[in-house]
């Protein structure tokens, strides 16, 4: 009897995939457990990635204030808060968070707009606190410094949440105050002592913090019935106002509306809780609102820093993981053996990333909120107002956890399949992984390295196609993921290109030295630890010079847009003082300061004054009524009255061309650039002087043409955008009038005096705000009644804050005047230099870091290849040579491809945004960069390879 025996099943069990994935899951973590070292360092080298944008997302969100932490500090236990709004018209709405920042308006001027007091429109049946700013002083030594006051019932139980008693108690009596801690600690003053103010004598009992301000603010608070009744707190405003309400029932959004449509804002608690919808906060006609060049800039920043840090984090994990894979052959060839398909072989080596990923986002993301909270509680912890709270963005977090976890999963993916892949046979024998096939990587390296090129080349397209900075400002977004893409795979076809090139540069190095020909025959000889290490040194250098190019871009759009109210460290003081009117509202002569007397007060009081000048001006405006029954009906200007205000009008087509939300167009056209192209007409915007003057206020020396010009009766004009065919035209303007400019829309004077003179350009050393200077018998003959306006001081250096005090207080003794501050112009801030060489040394760290760490593994692997050279008699002098030339060789070609690779495209983001007009390249630091690292590196590989090795292994079969 015959039995037929069943056919072989072949088809995989149920279950086996499973098995199997277990399997590879307990071998990786036995890997894990083995090489703590290498282990630790790919958990870090991903956790702190993840961190940092864990930490910036959280502490961004952190600087957003919630509804709830904007009612409470703000509000308090208020219902609502009515303040001044600055609107054009009656047709503007408020943003409902924010009561002090028009949301939608047509932006049209309504001349016969008058905005209604907000205490006019207090709701009826509500209790009222109101809150007034003041502007006080105290002497410190001779000089009268200023310091805020407030004037509120802090520690009323309807202000609970937004003051809040630190130290000390209540005041008890008319002469107690409360004060910040900033002002104790300013003043040297102790509780309990008096502090002498502009409004009187007080004696602070406790500190106060207010929940929406910095404790480190000079504040003192004081109670309505401590102001003197004719105490003038300053400039008056609108603004200075504000009045809290309390009740049972919500100020509605309809409420809202209303005071908006007469120019007063409102902070509801019921409106910030439930916002009204979106279709409620446009009007008809409203001019769209725009993106700022400075959030594009900072988009296009960090899309591509983003970007790049994710992809050298990828590469620098992957160096670690290809080392790891090479020391693991040999069991995963004995794996293969015994039967196991290279799926299997394959996860074993992808579970350890997904181990190590797992814990390193996890870890990473834990410590990242950490951080923010430890941040934000010590911000909070010194009475900063910067950080509201601690908000975790679940979102931004999601996102990093998994672009950490992907990359770490990726990094692990390609030393994963080449092990997979290699012959039983060969890693039974040798126990090495073979060499990544040169044809295939080169082949796809090319390929995406063309598509690469395409996505470079289309994004800068993009950008420069639009000549409209509106449209290029909403293209930003596509402009910069283009860019950015292409940048990445840019690096990516290096990386797949290294093991050709790498090939390439050996063939060349027959004339080099015996550790260079070596060094850069091994790295051909074992791609499997060259390539990893080039690409995470290029990577890290890619992000380092993209940094440097975006970053000094920014500095140098900074400096262009720097506003000059003067030449560097010089100062100016009045030399006329407009007094108060009368009770009755009769005018005052302003008090006149004898400019010798001051000069001698500021020279006296300072050791770095280099010269002081008179500075001539036409008459200024003075006693100049904007209130009822003032307007253009009355004359212009009489014996104890001046609204005449002088300036230079823009001949037709040379106005600055602007696009509908007001940005420039070509930040480059000589039409937008120079002296008072941007800025209004003052008193001090037309000179009256001779050469001196001009050498003092401009910063050049005027030619004997110019000068003889000058005495003919021209105008020295400084921009050429107000001259046309060698002549310009001197406006009077009636300063109590207001008209939309014809050219852009915005509010202007009416001219009422025109004159044309001839015109000779001098462009200063800077752009300071003037139109440029006419002779004093020109200013005779045009009736401009010049006069001695101020008095123009010189510095050697900028002052010091005790310095200024100093001057401050000598000054006022000369005019009889506290509160007359002292201001040098500082010039562009000198912390954007050593800024950039942060930024430099931030860069320099990153790609030390990376080709530390490469370097390292590279040298831990090729720790056979040392023993065989010193086991064959080679000098320890020459394994110290070859270490530091691999790691010359590395370093070197990682930071040049890198150099290239960053720069290129990050110059192509400034080129195609509103940044062009800014682009700046740092040769200097990428040039630093580029040579400093490889030597550094090989410098480190010579200092740490050791000269006796310890014993090895023999490898069996070798």
């Amino acid at each position: 009897m015959s039995h037929r025996r069943p056919p072989l099943e072949l088809a995989a069990a149920r279950g086996a995939r499973r098995s199997s994935f277990r399997i590879a899951v307990r071998m990786a973590r036995r890997d894990i457990a083995r090489h703590r070292g290498r282990s630790f360092l790919i958990v870090l080298l991903i956790m702190l990635p993840v961190a940092g944008m864990t930490a910036a997302g959280t502490l961004y969100q952190s600087s957003l204030r919630t509804p709830q932490e904007i009612v409470r500090y703000e509000l308090g236990n208020t219902q609502a808060r009515f303040v001044a709004l600055s609107t054009p018209n009656g047709d503007s709405i408020q943003d409902p968070m924010n009561d002090a920042y028009v949301l939608s308006s047509t932006g049209e001027l309504d001349g016969d707009f008058v905005p209604t007091d907000p205490k006019d429109l207090l709701p009826s049946g509500y209790g009222v606190l109101p809150l007034r700013q003041l502007q006080l002083t105290t002497s410190v030594g001779e000089a009268m410094v200023p310091l805020n006051g407030v004037q509120v019932d802090a520690l009323h139980e309807a202000f609970e949440g937004k003051f809040a008693l630190l130290d000390g108690r209540a005041p008890a009596n008319g002469e107690e105050v409360l004060a910040s801690r900033g002002l104790l600690e300013r003043f040297d003053v102790e509780l309990g002592e008096q502090f002498t103010t502009s409004a009187g004598t007080f004696v602070p009992v406790g500190t106060i913090r207010d929940s929406d301000a910095s404790d480190n603010n000079s504040t003192l608070y004081l109670q309505s019935g401590q102001v003197p009744a004719g105490f003038a707190p300053g400039p008056a405003s609108a603004q200075a106002v504000s009045y809290y309400v309390t009740g049972p029932e919500p100020v509605t959004w309809q409420q809202v509306r209303e005071a908006n449509s007469k120019g007063v804002g409102v902070l509801s608690r019921s409106v910030v809780l439930d916002p009204p919808p979106p279709g409620e906060l446009t009007v008809p006609g409203a001019m769209p609102a725009g993106v700022s060049s400075q959030t594009v800039a900072t988009y296009a920043t960090f899309a591509v820093v983003g970007a790049l840090a994710l992809l050298e984090v990828g590469l620098l994990a992957g160096a670690a993981f290809a080392v790891g894979a090479k020391h693991q052959v040999r069991e995963l060839a004995l794996l293969a053996a015994s039967g196991a398909e290279a799926p299997t072989i394959r996860s074993v080596v992808t579970a350890s990333g997904l181990w190590l990923g797992g814990l390193a986002v996890t870890a990473g993301a834990a410590a990242g909120i950490a951080v923010a909270a430890g941040v934000v509680w010590w911000v909070r912890f010194i009475g900063s107002a910067r950080l509201a709270g601690v908000h975790p963005d679940p979102l931004l977090t999601s996102i990093a956890m998994l672009m950490g976890l992907a990359a770490c999963i990726l990094a692990a993916l390609a030393p994963a399949n080449l092990v997979a892949r290699q012959a039983l046979r060969g890693a039974l024998k040798s126990g090495r992984a073979p060499a990544a096939g040169g044809r295939r990587s080169t082949i796809v390296g090319a390929a995406v390295l063309l598509v690469a090129t395409g996505l470079l080349a289309a994004g800068w397209a993009l950008g420069s196609s639009a000549k409209d900075p509106d449209q290029r400002a909403q293209q930003a977004a596509a402009v910069s993921a283009m860019l950015a893409g292409g940048a990445v795979l840019a690096v990516v076809a290096q990386v797949l290109l290294t093991g050709w090139l790498t090939a390439a540069l050996t063939s060349r190095t027959r004339a080099m030295p015996l550790a260079l020909r070596m060094a850069a025959r091994d790295s051909a000889r074992n791609r499997s630890r060259t390539v990893p290490a080039v690409a995470a040194v290029l990577a890290a250098a890619t992000l380092a010079s993209a940094a440097l190019v975006l970053s000094s871009s920014q500095l140098a759009g900074q400096r262009l847009s720097h506003s000059w109210s003067a030449l560097e460290n010089q100062a100016y003081l009045p030399l006329s003082l407009a007094q108060p009117p009368l009770a009755d509202g009769t005018a005052v002569p302003a008090v006149t300061v004898d400019p010798q007397r001051l000069s001698a007060a500021v020279s006296g009081a300072l050791d770095s004054v280099s010269w002081t000048r008179a500075v001539t001006t036409p008459a200024p405006v003075e006693n100049c009524g904007f209130g009822e029954g003032a307007g253009p009906a009355g004359p212009v200007s009489t014996e104890t009255s001046n609204c005449l205000l002088y300036a230079l009008a823009r001949p037709s087509g040379q106005e600055c061309p602007v696009t509908p939300q007001r940005r420039v167009v070509d930040p480059d056209d000589w039409r937008c650039r120079g002296s008072m192209a941007s800025e209004q007409a003052s008193d001090r915007s037309i000179l009256v002087g001779g050469a001196d003057d001009i050498r003092a206020m401009f910063g050049r020396d005027a030619g004997a043409d110019t000068i003889a010009a000058l005495d003919a009766g021209a105008m020295v004009v400084t921009n050429p955008a107000f001259v046309r065919d060698g002549k310009t035209e001197l406006q009077g303007l009636d300063v109590r009038t207001q008209q939309p400019s014809p050219s852009d829309g915005s509010v202007v004077h009416e001219a009422v005096t025109s004159t044309v003179l001839e015109a000779v350009i001098l462009e200063p050393a800077v752009a300071v705000p003037y139109y440029g200077i006419v002779s004093p018998a020109t200013a005779g003959r045009l009736g401009l009644a010049p006069e001695a306006a101020g008095l123009a001081i010189q510095l050697s250096r900028s002052p010091s804050a005790a310095e200024v005090d100093a001057v401050t207080g000598a000054v006022a003794g000369v005019v009889g005047q506290s509160g007359l501050g002292f201001w040098a112009e500082p010039g562009i801030p000198k912390d954007q230099a050593w800024m950039g060489w942060l930024i430099v040394a931030i860069s320099a760290l990153i790609t030390f870091s990376a080709a530390g760490i490469t370097t390292g593994l590279a040298l831990a692997d090729a720790r056979t290849d040392h023993a065989t050279l010193a086991g064959v008699g080679a000098a320890p002098r020459l394994r110290k040579a070859l270490a530091a030339s691999q790691a010359l060789f590395t370093s070197g070609l990682g930071a040049v491809l890198g150099a290239v690779a960053g720069t290129v495209p990050a110059v192509l983001i400034v080129a195609s945004t509103e940044m062009r007009a800014s682009l700046e390249v740092p040769w200097l630091p990428l040039a630093a960069m580029v040579v400093a690292v490889p030597l550094t590196g090989s410098a480190l590989a010579w200092a740490f390879t050791r000269s006796a090795l310890p014993m090895t292994r023999r490898a069996l079969g070798g």
